[in-house]
């Protein structure tokens, strides 16, 4: 069928920045929503929106690190929508991987998620998204660029997906723009962190707070539609953390 609504590919869209992500482009797209673990929050949130527009949501359960799953879900989504507009590579690893410790294993999860998963997705996208002079947003971290203690491998993937960003928008241009968000503390780790560490972060961190999903999903929009002159380029949106050194 004819669809002239323009589709989104959310990746970890099912739980707290994704799914905000997802109820912001919800407004103007028709969504697919990627998941790992996750599929009942996925199942619900499609409930919710598909309340508001039947039919304008599709979840798909994968995990990103099996290669054959990537291109099966570019697939799924024009198979279903006929289009693909955007590709938001929002879903990631994170786990400590201390100097001494670390094992292939965790290389191979962590660079696989972050790193292997963003980049093979947006070949299997590009077709799809030149034809509709679509645009990529890869989600990185602050720490792409500034080491995180215990988390070198973390980083090092980030610091890869941001590599990427740049590649691909020059390899892509001038169909489809793509661009990253760096975001700073935007929620607090679910296994909780301590009022010392929350402080501490909060004292270097100018703008005195953390941020909220919402804000990072208005700057994937902005990214998304309205910035129409804008390709290979990283938004620090970390509360003027990386001025502090």
């Amino acid at each position: 069928m004819r669809n002239d609504r323009p589709v989104a590919l959310v990746t970890g869209g099912a739980r707290r920045v994704g799914a905000a992500i997802v109820r912001r482009l919800h407004a103007d797209h028709d969504v697919a929503v990627h998941c790992g673990r996750s599929r009942a929050e996925a199942e619900a949130l499609a409930a919710e929106l598909d309340g508001v527009r039947p039919g304008s949501v599709l979840v798909l359960q994968a995990d990103l690190t099996e290669f054959d799953r990537l291109p099966e879900m570019i697939a799924q989504v024009v198979g279903r929508f006929g289009r693909l507009d955007a590709l938001v590579n929002n879903a990631s690893a994170f786990f400590p991987t201390p100097l001494g410790t670390a094992t292939p294993a965790q290389w191979d999860a962590l660079f696989g998620a972050n790193a292997r998963a963003p980049f093979f997705l947006s070949q299997a996208a590009a077709p799809h998204l030149r034809a509709t002079r679509g645009a990529i947003v890869d989600i990185t971290d602050l720490y792409a660029a500034r080491p995180l203690r215990d988390h070198a491998l973390y980083g090092m993937t980030k610091a890869a997906l941001a590599y990427m960003t740049r590649a691909l928008a020059l390899e892509l241009a001038p169909e489809v723009r793509v661009n990253a968000i760096a975001p700073g503390a935007i929620l607090w780790p679910e296994g909780g962190k301590d009022e010392a560490s929350k402080a501490a972060m909060l004292a270097r961190t100018p703008l005195g707070r953390i941020g909220t999903p919402e804000e990072v999903a208005g700057a994937v929009h902005w990214l998304l539609r309205e910035a129409t002159y804008v390709t290979g380029q990283t938004l620090h949106l970390d509360g003027g953390r990386m001025l502090d050194g």
